[in-house]
């Protein structure tokens, strides 16, 4: 079983950027497609943004423009790039496959606040 350890996270003001990590366990990480989700206290956990394994990227409407995943298959790690972050932004972010299907790490907490 592939396993996430996210990593990156912190406490950012309005408008900064942040680059989070996730590095995968397994020969198979670099074929999953895998997602960036987050969970806001009191809220659903909801899917930020995926890449396939062939480099394909999709995100909602709501982060569309201001978060860019990627990956580095020769390091096993998916990365997102959050810029321009709000305070609607504050979450705990976890990376697992695409489909939410796989276990959930610790996760990393950003915190956007002035």
């Amino acid at each position: 079983q592939v396993q996430f350890v996210e990593s990156g996270g912190g406490l950012v003001q309005p408008g900064g950027s942040l680059r989070l990590s996730c590095a995968g366990s397994g020969n198979i990480f670099n074929f999953l497609a895998i997602g960036w989700f987050r969970q806001a206290p009191g809220k659903q956990r909801e899917l930020v943004a995926s890449i396939t394994g062939a480099g394909s990227t999709n995100y909602p409407d709501s982060v569309k423009g201001r978060f860019t995943i990627s990956r580095d298959k020769a390091k096993n790690m998916v990365y997102l790039q959050i810029d321009g972050l709000k305070p609607e932004d504050t979450a705990a972010y976890f990376c697992n496959h695409a489909s939410g299907s796989g276990h959930w790490g610790q996760g990393t907490q950003v915190t956007v606040s002035s």
